[in-house]
């Protein structure tokens, strides 16, 4: 598999940015597909579920490729945190996990569209937030507007003074995208992102 037949089954700039890290070429392309979690689907499910799909809506018009696709399940006890789109909802999440933990399931899914061969993989990550303020909440929220980020908060920016710790084992899966098992899963179609430097 050539290392610029590869595509990005997304549209999020926090995707593309991570995926730029390993110097590969590669396009993005949005995919459409239905988010909403099926009866008794638990978070780990779904984000692996909607990552193949979002792979899988690509194939026809990346017919061959290695599609990339992930997708990021946030849960606070047994509730997913969608992304919160404005200020007020963004203030009552960062309310609500305070002083708590949240859950990121972050899925990694390939495709080989030409031979539909696949990898997958899903990485665990928990946040655990400090007792936060009102002030300090609204602070951040106002600075940083993370309306578009599941959890409303960007941990490669400010939304870091809000942690007490993080138990990861990739950083960059809170982000978006597992690259650590990203690598790993593209050395099983032959791609070492080490030897395939595009510079």
């Amino acid at each position: 598999m050539q290392t610029n037949n590869l595509v990005l089954a997304s549209s999020s700039p926090y995707r593309k940015s991570l995926l730029e890290k390993l110097h590969l070429n590669f396009i993005c392309a949005s995919p459409d597909i239905n988010e909403t979690a099926k009866p008794s689907e638990n978070p780990r499910q779904l984000a692996l579920r909607l990552a193949q799909e979002k792979a899988k809506a690509l194939a026809f018009n990346y017919p061959e490729h290695l599609i990339i696709a992930a997708d990021q399940v946030a849960m606070l006890n047994n509730r997913q945190l969608e992304k919160p789109g404005n200020r007020d909802n963004a203030i009552k999440q960062l309310q609500n996990s305070s002083g708590s933990k949240v859950n990121f399931y972050t899925s990694i899914f390939i495709l080989n569209s030409a031979t539909n061969e696949t990898q997958s993989d899903l990485d665990t990550c928990t946040v655990h937030f400090k007792h936060l303020t009102d002030q300090q909440i609204q602070n951040y929220i106002d600075l940083e507007q993370p309306y578009d980020c599941a959890g409303s908060f960007k941990s490669e920016g400010l939304g870091i003074a809000l942690f007490e710790r993080i138990d990861s084992e990739d950083p960059n899966a809170l982000i978006g995208l597992p690259l650590i098992k990203l690598i790993r899963l593209l050395s099983a179609f032959n791609i070492d992102v080490l030897e395939n430097l595009s510079l």
